[in-house]
Parts: C-alpha cells; structure tokens; sequence
C-alpha cells in the first residue's frame, strides 16, 4: 500500500498564517468600515447641508430656494452694508458678552461650593444641574411669565422696593439683557455639572500636601484648582462660546428678535430671511459668514486659550 505524505506541524501552521494573510483587509480599509456609519450621517446632515449652503449664497433664489442667478459676493456685499445686518452682529456680540463670561464663572463658583464635603451636599448638586432636564421651550415660556409686566416676579420686586414696572421684553435697553440672563440660567446646569466632574477628577493628595504647608484656601484655589480644572474650563468655554453664537429656541419664544431688531443675533435673522422672507440665498450668505466667524472664534480660542492649559 502506498502511503500519502503526512504534512509537519510546521507545514500546517505556515499555511494557515499564508491563508489568514490572503483573507485579511489591510487596517485602512477596516478603519474605513468602522467610520463609514459616522461617515454617511455627518455626509447627509452636515458636509452637504454645508456645502449646500455656500453655494447658495452666491445665488438669487425663488420662494422655494431654487437657485435662479448666479449673483458672486453680491449678497454678501449687501449684508455688509445693511444696516438690519449690522445690528444682527452688533446683537451677537453682545449676546455672547453678557452669557459666556457669566455663565462660566457662575458655574464654576457652584462647582466649587458643591464639590466641598458637606452633609446633604447632593440636594444642591441636583438643584444647580437641575436646568439641563428642561427644554428650551419650557424654560423659555417660565421666564417670561417672569418677564410679564403685570404679573411677573421681577416687577413685583421692583414696585415691592419702591421701583416702577419694567417693560423687560418690549424694551430695546433691556430685552437682550434680559433674554441674556435666561440664557445663563439655561446653560449653567450643564456647564455646572461638567465642572463638577473635573473637580472630582483631581488628586486629592495634591490638597493634602498643601494643607500639610498650612496654605490657605485662596492659594489652593489659585495654584492647584484652576490649573488642574485647566482643561475642563477649556472644553465649556469653547463650548459656551459656541452655543452662544447659535442662540435660537429662546429668543424665538420672548422676543422674535425684537423689539426694534434689538434681540435680533444673527442666527435668527437666518432664520427670518429662510422662512418669513423666503430669501434663502441672503439666509444662506448670513449662515456662511456665522460659520467662519465661528471658525476663527474657535482657532483663536485654541491658539491663545489652549497655552493656559495644564494636561495632566
């Protein structure tokens, strides 16, 4: 009988790694299999709406925003010698002073105080984040029954001290302060809570060091909580500044950007020229020149503000 060649345990593990080899995809494409589901949602819902959008600000469109002629800068010549235009940055601007640098502050001074360790602590913890489960919507239509002239809070303490009614929302030196205000208190649980957990994060025994060099508490707040919060404090004013810039739900509901164009930020003058004017090649001008005055906010907030941060 003839006997049939027996491969060694050698042969039989070179050809099953040969095998393995042939039937594997190089780590590029695999990558790319993994990212196609994130890639195909950001494509449909944002680099073509994108993409979508600059094109059509160098157009004049119809009542649908069906591009007719092909017009250049012309619409953005236009806005930036529209004095409606102007007044829209000139309410950004604003807006984005009077929310960030106060929402920040006051969400890291409620991070701070809720971070001690305090019996029933966990009650205002909830308190502060408490914001982040309410709409925009809901939080909006609370505030301006606070706003009301008549009935709301805020004048019933002024006439209760000896001050005069205040028409809050129907006054240009007020209404952007006062939508401003609700904006904070909007924001603040979720900036809060992120802080919060940035406190938590730090090593304790860099505060026991220093109670053991008997430093004061301003020291330690100075020297070792905001450089180690550092990075966290980063990340929300990036954010803050940002979200400030897009401002719509509330501004909607209180004001409709008045009154005399005097709450009218620029998002939601996109927002008017899109859908009440149906001049979707000026809307379409507007939300391009937001996007890149967003764009260089956030490069400069990283090329001056990112040298200031301590990573652990």
């Amino acid at each position: 009988m003839s006997s049939t060649p027996s491969l060694s345990t050698e042969q039989i593990n070179v050809n099953q790694t040969e095998f393995k080899g042939k039937r594997e995809l190089p780590s590029f494409v695999v990558g790319l299999l993994y990212l196609l589901p994130s890639i195909l949602l950001f494509s449909v819902f944002l680099f073509y709406p994108m993409l979508r959008t600059l094109y059509l600000s160098f157009f004049l469109t119809d009542g649908q925003g069906v591009p007719i002629t092909f017009v250049g800068f012309e619409n953005f010549t236009y806005l930036l010698q529209s004095t409606s235009f102007q007044k829209s940055i000139k309410a950004t601007i604003l807006f984005v002073i009077y929310t960030v640098p106060v929402g920040v502050i006051l969400a890291l001074f409620l991070a701070v105080i809720s971070n001690e360790k305090v019996k029933g602590i966990g009650f205002f913890r909830t308190m502060f984040s408490s914001t982040m489960g309410m709409s925009v919507a809901a939080s909006s239509v609370i505030w301006m029954f606070m706003y009301n002239p008549a009935i709301g809070i805020f004048n019933k303490i002024l006439v209760a001290i000896g001050g005069s009614e205040t028409q809050w929302l129907l006054d240009p030196k007020y209404a952007l302060l006062s939508v401003a205000i609700s904006t904070v208190w909007m924001n603040t649980g979720f900036a809060f809570l992120i802080l919060l957990g940035g406190l938590q994060n730090i090593d304790e025994h860099l505060y026991e060091n220093a109670d053991i060099a008997g430093v004061s508490y301003w020291y330690k707040l100075r020297k070792i909580t905001i450089p180690m919060l550092s990075p966290t404090l980063f990340f929300i004013i990036t954010v803050s500044l940002i979200n400030s810039f897009q401002t719509f739900g509330q501004i909607d509901i209180l004001t409709k950007g008045g009154p005399v164009e005097s709450t009218n930020v620029i998002v939601y003058s996109i927002y008017k020229e899109a859908f009440i004017n149906y001049n979707v090649g000026s809307a379409s001008a507007q939300a391009t020149i937001l996007f890149f005055c967003i764009l260089i906010v956030t490069i400069l907030q990283f090329k001056i503000g990112e040298r200031k941060v301590h990573y652990q």
